[in-house]
């Protein structure tokens, strides 16, 4: 039963083709388009590609894009299933508010990091972190229940406010480091260190809630560029959603 898993993020659109809908299950194929380039996935990477059986996608970019997936998909005869946070699925629970407003990619990040720890060892609480346009910083506990998280503008959005809201601050990108002597590298660095200081104050914050050292993981186009400011221990995970688009297929439709 070949499966389609498909994330849309701010700008880009990310797709997996398994074998089937689980997790493990082998990679037939892959790939990114930017989301002005929809249009092209049928007649382009989408067109040789063996029929899904089954598809499940999580988007936040809204419902004119998530129309123009659902046409490039008329080519096959399979059904659109979009993930909308609900209380609980696949072993988490969600501790929001209203949890059907919490971000189905927050959700999918989860579940994801949820089930990649378990496969590790026995249950710890979790920081999970998702470094892209915006930035995430989510808690779960060792019970799978997700207590709540941060949300702070990425590098990019933060540069463009500075630049917008102060004259004099059109500089190129800078470098990383602890004592910044130019504008553009006290930019870069502030930005970065802010979403460190966030993923630290989280993972205190968890440590002093459940009594035990928490796990971080860290996932998004940008995580790369993180890795070498981080403050606390953190594992990479390249396509973290993807895991939990796998875990929640395999609780659906397997």
């Amino acid at each position: 039963m070949t499966f389609l898993a498909i994330d849309v993020g701010n700008t880009r659109l990310k797709w997996a083709l398994h074998t089937a809908p689980q997790r493990n299950a082998p990679l037939l194929a892959r790939g990114v388009e930017f989301l002005e380039n929809i249009d092209r996935l049928a007649n382009g990477d989408w067109g040789g590609l063996p029929h899904p059986m089954r598809m499940l996608g999580c988007t936040v970019a809204g419902d004119a894009v998530k129309r123009r997936v659902e046409e490039q998909m008329e080519l096959w005869d399979v059904s659109a299933n979009w993930v909308v946070a609900s209380s609980a699925e696949a072993g988490v629970s969600n501790g929001y508010d209203y949890p059907a407003r919490l971000g189905a990619d927050r959700w999918v990040a989860m579940i994801g990091a949820w089930h990649r720890s378990l496969a590790q060892g026995p249950a710890r609480p979790l920081v999970v972190v998702m470094v892209g346009t915006a930035v995430t910083v989510d808690a779960i506990d060792p019970q799978g229940k997700f207590l709540g998280g941060l949300i702070l503008p990425g590098h990019g959005i933060m540069l463009r406010a500075l630049e917008s809201g102060t004259a004099g601050l059109h500089v190129p990108t800078g470098n990383v480091c602890e004592f910044p002597t130019n504008t553009s590298d006290a930019l870069t660095s502030g930005g970065t260190y802010a979403i460190a200081g966030a993923v630290e104050r989280m993972v205190q914050h968890l440590r002093r809630h459940c009594g035990v050292e928490p796990h971080c993981i860290m996932t998004g186009g940008a995580g790369w560029k993180m890795a070498p400011s981080m403050s606390v221990p953190f594992e990479l995970v390249d396509n973290l959603l993807f895991d939990g688009l796998l875990e929640m297929a395999a609780h659906r439709f397997g």
